[in-house]
């Protein structure tokens, strides 16, 4: 598989686990993750995200969305 499915791969599955934890689909999980920046972080950031764990990396989403001006209901 190609470093660049991986990431591919890895992102959904950020999306996917972003969306179980905060009880979004995963449509309006991958809005509010692309509006406010974290897809473009897990892009930049997939040599050292894609090692810590699902908690770690979802944890880090959610801080660039709050500092990009994103909360959650």
């Amino acid at each position: 598989m190609s470093e660049y499915r991986k990431q591919i791969n890895y992102t959904v599955a950020c999306v996917s686990e972003f969306a179980h934890k905060h009880g979004l689909s995963l449509q309006e999980a991958f809005s509010f993750l692309f509006t406010y920046k974290a897809i473009e972080f897990i892009k930049d950031n997939y040599e050292i995200e894609h090692t810590l764990s699902f908690d770690d990396a979802l944890d880090d989403m959610l801080m660039i969305c709050e500092k990009n001006g994103g909360v959650l209901q």
